[in-house]
């Protein structure tokens, strides 16, 4: 079964922008999904933050051009009503992140890859950076006896391996 996960705007604007020093794990993971190893999923909403971060910084053609360059990557999750309203009442101290992990949730994925991991501390899904996600690859791909004892909040999430590890 293909390794699935769920990717956080920051992960995808420091791709797409290259974004510095984060862009090179951005990269890789981005790699892993174009070649087919993985699966990554986007929200819906990340395309309109994404196409309005761009366009302050690059034309409306390169804008556009990036956008569709990621939509090529990555499966589209949709955002409806009743996640808006969970997200509402859900506590998250940031909104639109407690729309990207419900849609991750609601997609039955185990693993939500961002930068900002202390925004996710109640999660019921592995959360990581690009960085520990690469790492987890890693080690679920040696030997048992070669794998690595990692301190990660994946570690304790039941559904990490089923879903995205």
């Amino acid at each position: 079964m293909k390794r699935r996960a769920f990717v956080d705007t920051d992960v995808i604007l420091d791709h797409l922008y290259e974004r510095r020093p984060f862009s090179q794990e951005a990269f890789k993971l981005f790699a892993l999904a174009e070649n087919g190893n993985i699966e990554l999923f986007v929200s819906v909403l990340s395309f309109s933050n994404i196409y309005y971060i761009l366009r302050r910084l690059l034309s409306s053609s390169e804008s556009v051009t990036a956008i569709r360059k990621l939509r090529i990557i990555a499966k589209v999750l949709p955002v409806n009503s009743e996640t808006i309203d969970v997200a509402l009442e859900s506590g998250f101290k940031d909104f639109e992140d407690a729309i990207q992990y419900l849609t991750a949730v609601r997609a039955k994925l185990g693993v939500l890859i961002t930068r900002n991991t202390k925004d996710y501390k109640k999660a019921s899904i592995c959360v990581c950076t690009p960085k520990e996600y690469m790492s987890m690859l890693r080690d679920t791909r040696s030997s048992p006896e070669n794998r690595k004892e990692k301190k990660s909040n994946c570690a304790t999430k039941k559904n990490n391996k089923q879903e995205g590890l």
